[in-house]
């Protein structure tokens, strides 16, 4: 039996490119070693139930609406999970090269378009490198589907298209811009509310097309297939928290500040001056309820946020930053941008692709922050030492950043197009040091 795709899910197959895979891809790092059997038997236990990925891909009759997913009569699981040898003593420079490879590889188009690799001796434990294409789901719909591999989640369902777990994982940038939006909607009486906030969605496209488009730096420009994979040490996460509270900033303020610094140090370094100017970071919002959490396919909005990577002082961009972040939480952009992506899934070629270069137009890197588990988790008994994931750069843009805390700790990671950024670690350096500076300032204002 086929079933037909949903138009947003569609929109996100059209937009695969050579040069800009749309794969989500994550990785598991574990402290102790799992055999290969045992990733075996939980992946089919865990993840088989749910349907698309036993189900591969069928183009429209005659080319005519959206694709269908279908059972894959030929599923063979040693397609999908694959082992992975690395070279005794490998560490994170080699994990990071093969990730990097993997960015730049298609998923076979003839099978469900996933794939998980196994690193069975990896640093005294094991590394999962799990890729699924973003038309089965989104950034936070992969989280959940390798966190149900964890120890105590329940048992799912069999063949049921979502599941539940104990262990919260959600997209935080943005989680109360559509708070009142979900409300309206989950009440259908309230049609004066539902007619303005159709109004406010309209608005919010208008003036997302009024932006002006993000200025020529070098984190622009024609994209090429090689791409690169790097993230950073571990954060403390209290560090963040501890610069929050002294500033009157949230965790994410503080973040998205960092990132703001980390990009004017690579803009400067590359013989850029930024002075006066903006670097759109195009941000995933999410729209599930909190009982669909776990259930695949994309339901995520974008809101463009302003990094103001011209203003020199970290303090002074700490606060512009915070200013924007406050007008964004009421604003209707993320909704009107999901309606835009659901309207792209069935379009003609030529509005889709004007479209996405609107899109493309309007920023210069995808950003995501994650929020994972507080408290340490283990997958068959191993602990999870380190987890990070990339999503794809939608709109031809050269950078994904994606930031992620778990067990009181925080990580960067990069996907970027190696000819524009070919040395990410730049990026890196200069994240870790906006944070030292914003740390040393709070000591100082502190003495």
């Amino acid at each position: 039996m086929r079933v037909p795709f949903r138009n947003v899910d569609a929109s996100w197959l059209r937009m695969d490119d050579p040069t800009n895979l749309m794969v989500v891809t994550g990785v598991l790092v574990l402290d102790s070693p799992v055999p290969l059997a045992r990733i075996r038997e939980l992946v089919e236990e865990r993840l088989l139930h749910f349907r698309r990925f036993t189900s591969r891909v069928v183009p429209p009759f005659a080319g005519v609406g959206p694709p269908s997913w279908e059972t894959d009569p030929d599923f063979d699981l040693d397609r999908h999970l694959l082992p992975v040898a690395l070279g005794p003593g490998a560490g994170e420079p080699a994990l990071q090269a093969f990730v990097s490879r993997l960015l730049s590889e298609p998923l076979p188009a003839d099978r469900p378009l996933w794939t998980i690799h196994v690193v069975e001796r990896f640093h005294g434990g094991t590394a999962i490198v799990a890729r699924i294409h973003h038309c089965i789901g989104d950034g936070l719909a992969l989280v959940h589907v390798l966190l149900s591999m964890a120890d105590g989640s329940p048992a799912p369902e069999r063949r049921r298209s979502g599941s539940r777990s104990r262990v919260a994982w959600g997209i935080t940038l943005g989680e109360q811009v559509l708070k009142g939006a979900r409300a309206m909607l989950g009440n259908p009486g309230r049609i004066g509310d539902l007619a303005r906030l159709a109004s406010g969605s309209a608005g919010a496209l208008l003036g997302l097309l009024a932006l002006p488009d993000d200025p020529a730096t070098a984190l622009k420009g024609p994209l090429g297939r090689p791409k690169i994979a790097a993230w950073s040490r571990p954060f403390d996460l209290a560090d963040f928290k501890a610069i929050g509270r002294a500033t009157g900033s949230t965790v994410n303020d503080v973040l998205m500040a960092a990132l703001a610094g980390a990009l004017r140090s690579f803009l400067v370094g590359r013989g850029e001056t930024p002075r006066d100017i903006d670097v759109r970071g195009v941000v995933p919002v999410n729209l599930r309820r909190p009982e669909a959490a776990g259930r695949l396919g994309n339901r995520f909005g974008l809101v463009f946020l302003s990094l103001p990577v011209g203003i020199e002082d970290p303090l002074d961009r700490l606060f512009e930053v915070r200013r924007r972040m406050r007008a964004l939480k009421g604003s209707s952009q993320a909704l009107a941008v999901y309606e835009v992506l659901w309207a792209m899934g069935v379009a003609p070629r030529p509005l889709f692709d004007l479209a996405l270069r609107i899109f493309a137009a309007k920023g210069s890197a995808v950003v995501t922050n994650v929020v994972g588990p507080r408290q340490p988790i283990a997958i068959a008994g191993a602990p999870l030492r380190e987890a990070m994931f990339w999503v794809p750069s939608a709109g031809r843009l050269a950078l994904g950043v994606s930031l992620l805390s778990y067990a009181d700790k925080v990580w960067m990671g990069l996907q970027c197009d190696a000819g524009l950024i070919p040395d990410p670690a730049g990026v890196l350096d200069g994240f870790a040091a906006e944070v030292e500076e914003l740390l040393a300032l709070r000591r100082q204002a502190g003495a």
